[in-house]
């Protein structure tokens, strides 16, 4: 049996995250491979509820708060979608992932940004991904293609541009820790050239 591979997408709002996982679960199909497609939160029902209350509550969510409630879905995530299907041999292709709350937790909403992986890693059992996609796009670029997609934004994408800016400031310092785990693209290329420098990435991976 192949063995599992856990593949995580990160990036602002707007960053392409959704085409080009679609796109690598394409390719993985291709390859004979079942393939797990999910995002956090939401990946589960419990965490289409969690989603609910973290990105469209009416009013303030306490930072700590948030973190906690983003790490409770993570725990349920892990335990019941993506621990399984990585013991199955499938490949789990994830849309955010304990980096997300590193940086929109921690550097977004100020707080400590170890302490708040440390949440994370002890809710997951230190699952870590074997590689994490990080699409990087200048803010002002990303509140631009989210201004022509969305009639709705929720709390996070609502944010000021200082909130996006210090998000992604702390992805890239995130991906500069461990180059060996991520895989930094720049999300102004086009779609297919992006997909090809992945693939390219992944293939080396499996």
């Amino acid at each position: 049996m192949s063995r599992g591979v856990f593949i995580t997408f990160e990036g602002g709002d707007g960053s392409g995250k959704t085409t080009q996982a679609e796109r690598l679960e394409a390719w993985f199909a291709g390859q004979g491979r079942t393939v797990v497609r999910t995002r956090e939160p939401g990946g589960t029902d419990v965490g289409v509820e969690v989603r609910e209350i973290v990105l469209h509550h009416r009013g303030d969510i306490a930072p700590r708060a948030e973190a906690l409630l983003y790490a409770a879905d993570r725990a349920h995530h892990v335990a019941t979608l993506v621990r399984p299907a990585l013991e199955r041999g499938d490949v789990v292709i994830q849309d955010r992932y304990i980096d997300s709350s590193v940086a929109y937790q921690g550097a977004g909403r100020v707080l400590d940004p170890e302490e708040v992986r440390r949440i994370s890693e002890w809710a997951t059992e230190g699952l870590r991904p074997d590689l994490t996609v990080l699409l990087d796009l200048d803010a002002d670029a990303a509140r631009g293609r989210l201004d022509r997609a969305r009639t709705r934004y929720d709390r996070l994408e609502a944010e000021a541009s200082e909130f996006h800016d210090r998000v992604r400031a702390a992805y890239l310092e995130l991906a500069d820790a461990e180059p060996g785990r991520f895989l930094v693209v720049d999300a102004s290329l086009p779609v297919d050239e992006i997909a090809d420098v992945i693939r390219e990435r992944v293939a080396n991976l499996v």
